[in-house]
């Protein structure tokens, strides 16, 4: 899998991850575009990963200080269960300095994933765009 980043909103990075996003969020799990499409894009960087330059897997990370952010974790249906979001999460990590505190809202679907890479929960569940999610974090 070839991965690639870019900040903000005007390249082929963000249209790919778009597409992800819109295909898993907002028609596959029926969260409002609105909701899902929050403004802050053009105030991250996206990574979208690609299995024969088809962008299969995506997540947008928005940095604070010494917080790193990563939201929008996203795998297209087929391509799931074959480690794609793992890697590219994986690529995130390491470009991260020493002492970035990560951060995310992991559905509680996804809880497996994270902690395969060293997340861990903090607090109880709560509902976020009406699906169960719980705070994970990771220091670097």
């Amino acid at each position: 899998m070839k991965i690639e980043s870019a900040a903000g909103t005007k390249n082929q990075v963000y249209k790919d991850a778009v597409s992800i996003r819109q295909a898993v969020f907002v028609k596959e799990q029926e969260i409002s575009a609105e909701l899902e499409f929050d403004g802050l894009d053009d105030q991250v960087t996206h990574y979208v990963g690609y299995v024969d330059d088809q962008p299969v897997v995506t997540a947008r990370i928005r940095l604070e200080d010494h917080t790193a952010r990563i939201q929008r974790v996203a795998t297209l249906k087929p391509f799931r269960h074959h480690g794609y979001a793992n890697q590219l999460l994986r690529q995130v990590i390491a470009e991260m300095t020493a002492g970035t505190l990560l951060e995310l809202n992991a559905q509680v679907t996804a809880i497996g994933l994270y902690t395969q890479l060293g997340f861990r929960q903090t607090g109880d569940p709560f509902e976020e765009v009406g699906i169960k999610h719980v705070k994970m974090v990771k220091q670097v």
